[in-house]
C-alpha cells in the first residue's frame, strides 16, 4: 500500500523564538533545535536548552514516537523521539511529524523518510535558492510505501543492526589507525639512523 504522508501523519512547524535561546537553570521547558541533531540522525536529549516559558500548549509538546525533521541545511533527515521527554517543544525551522495512522510505525516512517529516494524527492520539491528549504507541502506529498506491521518491525530491526555494525566498523577503523600510528612512532624513536 502507498499513501501520501499527509494521510499518515500531522506535520507542525516548530515554535518561533524572537531571540537566541539562552540556557536558564530555572527553566521549565526544554527546546529541540537544529544543533541537537547528531551525525547519525538522533536527538541529543541530554544537552537540550532549558528555557523559561509560560503557557506551553499541549499541541506544542513533543511526545515519544514523534519525528523531528530538519528542513534546512545539507542533511534533511528525521530523528525519532524514542523516550518520554517532559515539557519539551521544537524550535523553528524544525518540523514535528506525529503519526496518526495505526498501520504505520513511527520508527518505520523515520527510516523511510531518511532513505536516499525519499530525500531525493524532498530535495526536488525544496524551495529557495541560496538556502534550500523543504516545506510542509513537500513532506505532505511524499508517498510512503507501507508494508505489513511485521515487515515494518523487521525493517526497523535490520536498520538498527546495520547502524550498530557501521558504528562498530568506524570505531575499529579509528582504533586501527591509532595502533598503526603508535607502531610507526615507536619505529621512529627506536630506529638508529647513522
Amino acid at each position: 500500500m502507498i499513501k501520501a504522508l499527509k494521510y499518515i501523519a500531522s506535520i507542525q512547524t516548530g515554535l518561533t523564538f524572537r531571540t537566541r535561546l539562552e540556557h536558564s537553570p530555572k527553566g521549565n521547558v526544554t527546546v529541540i533545535q537544529m544543533k541537537d541533531f547528531s551525525a547519525d540522525n538522533r536527538i541529543d536529549c541530554e544537552s537540550l536548552t532549558l528555557i523559561e516559558m509560560q503557557n506551553l500548549k499541549e499541541r506544542q509538546r513533543v511526545r515519544i514516537n514523534d519525528l523531528i525533521f530538519r528542513p534546512r541545511g545539507i542533511r534533511n533527515t528525521a530523528a525519532l523521539i524514542d523516550r518520554e521527554l517532559r515539557d519539551t517543544t521544537v524550535a523553528a525551522p524544525l518540523l514535528r511529524i506525529r503519526v496518526h495512522d495505526v498501520s504505520v510505525l513511527p520508527a518505520y516512517l523515520c527510516w523511510f523518510i531518511n532513505l536516499p529516494v525519499s530525500r531525493s524527492f524532498l530535495q526536488r520539491h525544496a524551495t529557495g535558492t541560496a538556502m534550500r528549504m523543504i516545506g510542509k507541502k513537500a513532506l505532505d506529498a511524499l508517498e510512503v510505501q507501507i508494508p505489513s506491521i511485521p515487515t515494518q518491525q523487521r525493517i526497523i530491526e535490520l536498520s538498527r543492526l546495520a547502524d550498530r555494525e557501521q558504528n562498530i566498523l568506524e570505531g575499529l577503523s579509528v582504533k586501527r589507525k591509532q595502533l598503526v600510528d603508535s607502531k610507526l612512532m615507536r619505529a621512529i624513536t627506536t630506529s638508529r639512523d647513522p
